[in-house]
Formats: structure tokens, C-alpha cells, sequence
């Protein structure tokens, strides 16, 4: 077996375990967080496409499976469905929109209908506005096979949706539709030349990010039972860049790793209070400073670097 599968092993043994070593629930908002990671890392990392506005989709989503659940009495899995169909709806409106401008345009055109999204589920009268959607209750899948309640027979549901949405993410990214991605990525005048309709396969990748941040943000509710403002807030939308930002921009792991090493300073270094966000600070800037293409991306360039030259 070759360091891959030496690897792969390890990592499917660790995920297997991991509820038996750790707290479920921290786990469960850790997968979700970089299944919405993985989600904004196909649309900047591959397409080339920065939103400020990405939490609307990952919030809304939470609010659509919260009221699916709660008011309309769905089961589970249509409440996800009903959260990712109304991500990507909303996603198909926005970048219909969105990808007729580029650069700094094109982000500014996302934060502005996030903000719309903000203020809609503040006054909107199934969002609970300001208290927020609560008490969604953890009802059983495939028919009560599949009990919810115990948070580890969950965190292995929601495993296998993150496993999912990475793996969904990964063949998008090698397959012909994911080369043609990058090449508007790298040079949009010469794939418009080569043929390719570069708006409408743009207009393709906004759709299934906005889609699978649905698919994270309507787990995070089912896991947690609620859904908040501060899922759609701009500082949301921020918290995704800089997930991507610090494992590593346009790398399968990156965003990942980002996720887990954010959520896991959130976690414990709460207990600091207001010195938190000092603290995250000082070691953001150490991690840009000293992995600029993130963490993934710099072990990667090593081991690279180590092969060539070994």
C-alpha cells in the first residue's frame, strides 16, 4: 500500500472514531462548516470567483429545513432537500445577476443581496427575527431507522452528507466541466475564444456552490435545532473566505483543514472572552505570514519540492 492509502486508512479509521473521543456536536459543526468551506472553495478556488455574500445561502438554507421541519411537519430528509432546493434557487437568482460584472463588482453585487437576505430574515414572520428559528426538533430518518437524538449516531449522518458534498465537489473539479472552470479562471478571454460560453458555466459553478452551502447550512440546523441570524450575517460570509484562505485556496483539503482549525480556536479559546478575537488575530497573521498559499498549500508545495529533488 502506498502513502495514499496509508493515509486514506488512517484518516477513515480517525473519522470513525472520533465521536468515541471527542465531543459529537463539535464534530457535527466542524463537518458543516467545511462541507460549507469545500462549497465557497469550488466557486473562488476553481472559478475564480470571490462572493462577500455566501452566508445567505448557508443561512436561508437553515431557515427553509427549520420551518419544513418544524411548521409544515416534513421528515428530515426533505427539509434538506427543501433547504438546498431554496439555496439554489436563490443561488440561480443571484449569480443571474451577479456574473455580469467581474472583480471587486462581482463581490459587491453578492454582499449587497446578502444584506437584502439579513434584513428579509430579520422581519420575515417564520424566522423568529432577532430570537431566531428554535425548538426544531430532531425527528428520525428513512422512516425512524435511523434514530437522531444520540448525538454520535448522528454525527455518522452527518458524515456521510459532508462525505457527500466533498466527494460531489472533488468529481466537479476533475471532471471536463472542471477544467473548463479553470480555464475562465485563468484566462476568460481565451476560453471565450476556445468556444466556451464562460457566463453560462460561471452562472453553473454560483448554482452548485450556492446548492451545497444549502446542503451545510441545513445539516447545521438539523444538528443544532435552530437557525440564527448570525448564519446569514456578513461576518458569515467573511468567516468562509478566511476558512479557505488559511488551508489552502483552490486545494481538495484546504478548506477543510481551515474549517477545522477555526471552529477548534472558537471552541477553546472561548474561555478567553473578549481576548479571542485578539488571540485568533496574532495567529491568522502568523499563518498568513508563514503559509501564504495555506496550510495545505505550503505542505503541499514541500512535499512536492522534497519528490523533485529526493
Amino acid at each position: 500500500m502506498n502513502g495514499r492509502g496509508l493515509i486514506g486508512v488512517a484518516l477513515t479509521v480517525l473519522a470513525l472514531a472520533a465521536p468515541w473521543f471527542a465531543y459529537p456536536v463539535f464534530l457535527m459543526t466542524a463537518l458543516c462548516f467545511a462541507l460549507f468551506a469545500c462549497a465557497f472553495n469550488l466557486l473562488l478556488g476553481y472559478a475564480g470567483l470571490l462572493s462577500f455574500g455566501h452566508a445567505m445561502f448557508f443561512g436561508i438554507a437553515g431557515y427553509f429545513f427549520g420551518h419544513a421541519v418544524k411548521a409544515w411537519n416534513m421528515p428530515p430528509e426533505l427539509g434538506l432537500l427543501a433547504g438546498v432546493a431554496g439555496a439554489a434557487l436563490l443561488g440561480l437568482v443571484t449569480g443571474a445577476l451577479a456574473i455580469r460584472r467581474q472583480g471587486i463588482y462581482f463581490a459587491m453585487i453578492t454582499l449587497a443581496f446578502a444584506q437584502m437576505i439579513y434584513f428579509f430574515c430579520v422581519q420575515a414572520p417564520f424566522t423568529g427575527g432577532e430570537d431566531g428559528l428554535q425548538g426544531i426538533t430532531r425527528k428520525p430518518l428513512l422512516g425512524g431507522l435511523i434514530p437522531t437524538k444520540d448525538d454520535r449516531v448522528l454525527y455518522y449522518v452527518v458524515l456521510a452528507i459532508f462525505l457527500f458534498g466533498y466527494l460531489a465537489v472533488y468529481r466537479i473539479i476533475h471532471s471536463p466541466f472542471g477544467q473548463v472552470l479553470k480555464a475562465i479562471r485563468d484566462n476568460e478571454q481565451r476560453a471565450v475564444s476556445l468556444g466556451y460560453e464562460a457566463d453560462r458555466y460561471k452562472l453553473l459553478a454560483f448554482v452548485l456552490s450556492a446548492a451545497l452551502a444549502g446542503l451545510a447550512g441545513a445539516t447545521k440546523a438539523m444538528v443544532m435545532q435552530f437557525a440564527t441570524l448570525t448564519d446569514v450575517s456578513a461576518a458569515m460570509s467573511g468567516e468562509v473566505v478566511l476558512m479557505v484562505l488559511v488551508g489552502g485556496l483552490g486545494t481538495i483539503v484546504g478548506p477543510v483543514v481551515g474549517a477545522f482549525i477555526i471552529i477548534t480556536m472558537q471552541n477553546y479559546l472561548a474561555s478567553f472572552g473578549e481576548f479571542v478575537l485578539v488571540i485568533q488575530g496574532l495567529i491568522f497573521v502568523v499563518i498568513v505570514l508563514a503559509f501564504r498559499k495555506g496550510v495545505v498549500g505550503e505542505l503541499g508545495a514541500w512535499w512536492r519540492s522534497r519528490r523533485s529533488t529526493g
